[in-house]
């Protein structure tokens, strides 16, 4: 007998390149938005990854 495991599927992650270009500003704008707390981070080894709902938060206050 297989034991499958299920785990909840992670929240989609955008690079911080990927989230200058949906914003289209330079990815300096993003680092800042992330040092001032507008956009939350995430580590993955040791790269940054910003998740989907932050930035559709960030929109929909209408900052950028």
């Amino acid at each position: 007998m297989v034991r499958t495991l299920v785990r909840p599927a992670a929240p989609p992650l955008l690079t911080v390149r990927e989230v200058a270009a949906e914003l289209a500003v330079c990815r300096a704008t993003v680092y800042a938005l992330l040092e001032r707390g507008e956009l939350e981070r995430v580590w993955v080894g040791g790269s940054i990854r910003i998740p989907v709902a932050s930035l559709e938060a960030l929109l929909a206050r209408g900052r950028r």
